[in-house]
């Protein structure tokens, strides 16, 4: 953590930014003098009710019926209301607007890109939404999408949301069981696939794993595939290719939007899975829409005339997240495959060619570039860039200074972090703001954050749990077959009474900002002394040898001791010099208490589909016990690697 500023905004870029238009419309409104950011995110907790019909205001929210009661929270968080009464259509809001300007553009691995402009999304939409109706998709129903990222995938989202009806998405790197685990809960009429995709210039095919996955899902009427890759085989019985399936439907025909109420079931996003079968997590309409118009227009400027690129899958909530870009009428650039084909500068490139304005990372990625000598400051243009987004997990300080070194000195880095348990953020970036090296740049707006102490006081300057304290409105309706709330409470509000508990374990700044330690339940005890596992691989990971590392605590003589292991740079091994490197980089950075008891060189590291590290399923290992779900990750045989290992039984 540093109070080194990388960045700060121009008072030309302040002066016409959303956040401070908005700011200026709250002041005129409430007859308010908020000043700063500081202000302005005090009023947007102590005065909810005004501040999220601001947000209604300012992003042009379309909506039918008025709200009766804009906020009515007496009780547990979990019960608060919001806009009771309120009737809107999500894929209404994101299809606002209309004309020839590019709405998507997609390239895939192999370089091939398709552009649809805002009139001819809007035209693909109805289509499928005609055919969806001969489905008897309406109101609720469930419609699933084991799908790239491709500019399809977004057109039967909105075609399934304009009905009313509820999205979930999975990508197709997901094991079989992995997909049945998760939409087997929820029981969709309707599922998209495709015939394979591309990834690491290779084709994978899809379509032995969608039958079978349709065979085990009873409630699937419909199944419909998107030929992407062209190359495979006759399609398995009771499955349609798309295009045929959209013959006779009317292109010009004007989409009906069935308007629900504010807390209607949109989306449902799934937990990792890795300790159990995945929870389902339903998020509101209303609630998802103004968090994320909120997020990308007042904290991210995103506007009409931008370009918005995250590199996500389908089953990540980044993608949720990305598409809401449409309803402020910029641009979306979506790419499907690896961002390491043919090399490191992939999506670089598509910075240049797609003139992106907004680019969105993991923290990962940002360092494997790093470590590859990448140098896009000497190599590319960069021109349009104003933002870069990173998230995933906690992006360093090394990486900061990496970016504005050697990517783009002018640009906002925004690391944010939320999850999908919120399908949002609580700490993110702000085009206001200065960028502090290692931070994030503020709490988000209408976010009661706080960092709790050990005895549940509100702490600055320390690291602590951290914790939201107030409704908001894209926390999640409820748990897909929870009826008594039993597991949302359990998931998220067992720590503390009435309290959202995020289960991160944080530090609020002097400036403002956060800093993110890691997951509070794989924080580290050793001695009883309370240690974030991103400590330890900001030191290990900022060494040239070592690719990437995991670190866990193992149970030991009635205490824990750190154990990290770590995957080598093709030529190093990991010899008695290279720990003592290691163990003294540590020591020096850190405390002593961080040294790593065993230091083990594995060939490969665990991790979710969506790229995620789990620090849990390793350390559940090298204990003897059984990962319940290994179909949630991306490479479950890596678990191997950790069994049985001679010098986990050894001092």
């Amino acid at each position: 953590m540093s109070d080194r500023i990388l960045w700060q905004p121009s008072e030309a870029m302040l002066a016409s930014s959303q956040l401070t238009q908005f700011t200026d419309m709250l002041n005129k409104q409430h007859d308010l003098n908020l000043s700063d950011y500081a202000e302005l995110h005090d009023y947007s907790i102590t005065h909810r009710a005004e501040f999220w019909r601001a947000v209604i205001d300012f992003c042009g929210v379309i909506y039918h019926a008025e709200a009766d009661t804009d906020l009515i929270d007496e009780g547990h968080m979990i019960d608060a209301q919001w806009f009771k009464g309120m009737t809107l259509n999500f894929a209404e809001n994101l299809l606002k607007h209309q004309g020839t300007d590019d709405a998507i553009i997609f390239e895939s691995e192999s370089g091939a890109v398709k552009r649809l402009s805002f009139d001819q999304l809007t035209s693909q939409v109805s289509q499928v939404q005609q055919k969806l109706r001969e489905c008897k998709v309406g109101v609720g129903d469930r419609v699933a999408g084991f799908l790239p990222n491709l500019a399809e995938t977004i057109v039967v989202m909105l075609a399934t949301t304009s009905l009313g009806a509820v999205w979930s998405s999975t990508s197709p790197d997901f094991g079989i069981n992995g997909v049945v685990d998760r939409f087997g809960q929820i029981e969709p009429k309707v599922l998209f696939s495709v015939d394979g995709y591309e990834y690491n210039g290779k084709t994978h095919d899809c379509l032995a794993k969608v039958e079978q996955i349709a065979a085990r899902i009873d409630s699937i009427e419909q199944t419909v595939i998107i030929n992407f890759t062209g190359e495979a085989n006759k399609l398995p019985a009771g499955c349609i290719d798309y295009d045929q399936w959209l013959v006779g439907t009317d292109a010009t025909a004007t989409i009906v939007y069935t308007p629900v109420p504010f807390d209607h079931p949109l989306y449902i996003l799934y937990s990792s899975g890795t300790t159990g079968k995945p929870k389902c997590i339903v998020h509101r309409t209303g609630g998802i829409l103004l968090q994320h118009l909120k997020e990308l227009m007042l904290h991210a400027n995103v506007a009409e005339g931008k370009r918005l690129f995250y590199f996500t899958t389908c089953g990540w909530m980044m993608w949720n997240w990305m598409t809401s870009t449409l309803a402020t009428g910029a641009s979306l650039v979506l790419f499907d495959g690896s961002p390491f084909y043919p090399d490191g500068n992939r999506l670089f490139d598509l910075v240049d060619q797609h003139d992106i304005t907004h680019f969105g990372t993991s923290a990962k990625w940002i360092s494997a570039v790093e470590k590859a000598g990448i140098k896009p400051i000497e190599t590319h243009q960069l021109d349009q860039l104003e933002t870069i987004f990173s998230t995933g997990s906690p992006l360093m300080p090394e990486s900061f200074d990496f970016v504005y070194q050697q990517v783009k000195a002018d640009v906002c880095l925004s690391s944010i972090s939320g999850g999908t348990d919120i399908c949002s953020c609580f700490a993110l970036g702000n085009s206001n703001l200065p960028v502090y090296s290692g931070q994030l740049q503020c709490t988000g707006l209408g976010m009661a954050v706080k960092i709790l102490d050990d005895k549940q006081q509100s702490i600055i300057g320390a690291p602590g749990e951290l914790a939201c304290d107030r409704a908001f409105p894209s926390m999640p309706v409820y748990f897909w077959q929870d009826p008594n709330n039993e597991k949302y409470k359990s998931a998220y509000f067992d720590k503390y009474d009435n309290i959202w508990c995020h289960s991160d374990r944080a530090e609020i700044t002097e400036q403002g900002g956060m800093v993110i330690y890691g997951r509070s339940d794989t924080t580290l005890n050793p001695g009883g002394v309370r240690i974030g596992t991103a400590e330890i691989y900001r030191q290990v990971e900022s060494l040239n040898e070592i690719t990437e590392s995991i670190v866990v605590g193992q149970e030991w003589e009635e205490d824990t001791r750190v154990i990290l292991f770590v995957v080598m740079q093709p030529g190093h091994q990991l010899d008695d010099a290279l720990r003592l490197k290691i163990c003294q980089t540590i020591r020096a950075n850190t405390t002593p208490r961080h040294v790593p008891a065993k230091i083990i060189a594995v060939d490969a590291i665990p991790k979710t589909i969506s790229g995620k590290i789990v620090e849990i399923a390793v350390r559940d290992v090298i204990h003897g016990k059984t990962v319940a779900n290994t179909d949630a990750l991306a490479n479950p045989e890596a678990l191997d690697l950790f069994k049985n290992l001679a010098e986990l039984q050894q001092q």
